[in-house]
C-alpha cells in the first residue's frame, strides 16, 4: 500500500558520458524517507547512529516501523529475516525499508543459539545460563556475533543487503553490565566483554556496526543521497 507521506527518491540515472545526474527538483523539496524495520526505539536510533553520513544530517527521514505491526521471522537465515523484514515493511508503508537480525553462533555447539538466540529461554539471564550450562568446561569457547542487513525499495524489492560478523570468545560467567549476550562475549581486540565495550569500540568491532557501514555507500546512492 503506498504512503503518499513517504516520497520515492528519484532512480540513479548516466548522462551518456556515465557521470551520475543530479537530484531532482521534487527530491530536493522532499527528502527520502528511510524506515527501520522495528518497533524499538532504541534499536531505531542505534542503526540511524551506525549510518555514518546517510542519516538525517545527509536530508535522510528515519522512521521506525509503524506501530504493533509483528512480523514472524520463519527464514533459515539471517539473511532471509532480513529480506522478509525489509520487504513487509516497505510494502506496507510505501517508503525504502531497513532491516537486520542477528544472532550469536557458537562453534562447539554447532552455531547454537543462533537464529533462536533471542528466544534461546524467557529471559537473558536464563539464556545466559543455558548457554554456559550447554557449553560446560569445554576449552573451545569461540563464537560470532552475526547480523545481516536488508534494504528493500518502495515496491518491497530488496535491492541491497550487507553482513557483518564480531569474533570472541565465550566467557565462565558474566562480565560487566548489559543486554542479551553481550556480558558473557569477550572481544579480544577490545580486550574486554562486548558488555563492557564504549561505544566507539562498538562502532568499530560490533557485527551490526560492520552490516551497516558496509551499506551505507550502497544506502546512499540508491536513495539520491549521493
Amino acid at each position: 500500500m503506498f504512503n503518499p507521506s513517504c516520497p520515492t527518491p528519484s532512480r540513479t540515472t548516466l548522462h551518456h558520458n556515465g557521470a551520475p545526474r543530479g537530484p531532482r527538483l521534487s527530491q530536493l523539496l522532499s527528502p527520502p524517507v528511510l524506515v527501520i524495520a522495528s518497533g524499538n526505539p532504541h534499536k531505531v536510533a542505534e542503526i540511524t547512529a551506525m549510518l555514518e553520513g546517510v542519516g538525517p544530517e545527509a536530508g535522510l527521514e528515519v522512521r521506525q516501523q509503524p506501530r504493533d505491526l509483528a512480523i514472524e521471522e520463519t527464514g533459515l537465515t539471517y539473511a532471509e529475516n532480513a529480506r522478509l523484514k525489509a520487504s513487509t515493511v516497505a510494502s506496507l508503508t510505501g517508503c525504502w525499508s531497513l532491516a537486520d537480525d542477528s544472532g550469536l553462533e557458537v562453534d562447539a555447539l554447532d552455531g547454537r543459539p543462533g537464529l533462536h538466540s533471542a528466544r534461546y529461554a524467557p529471559t537473558d539471564h536464563e539464556r545466559i545460563h543455558r548457554l554456559l550450562h550447554e557449553l560446560g568446561d569445554s576449552p573451545y569457547r569461540g563464537g560470532s556475533f552475526v547480523s545481516a542487513m536488508a534494504l528493500a525499495n518502495p515496491a518491497g524489492e530488496v535491492v541491497l543487503e550487507s553482513e557483518g560478523v564480531c569474533r570472541g570468545l565465550i566467557l565462565r560467567e558474566p562480565s560487566g553490565p548489559g543486554a542479551g549476550y553481550d556480558p558473557i562475549f569477550h572481544v579480544r581486540e577490545a580486550g574486554c566483554s562486548y558488555a563492557e565495550m564504549g561505544e566507539h569500540l562498538r562502532s568499530r568491532l560490533g557485527s551490526r556496526c560492520k552490516a551497516a557501514r558496509a551499506m551505507a555507500p550502497g544506502l546512499r546512492l540508491l536513495l539520491g543521497l549521493a
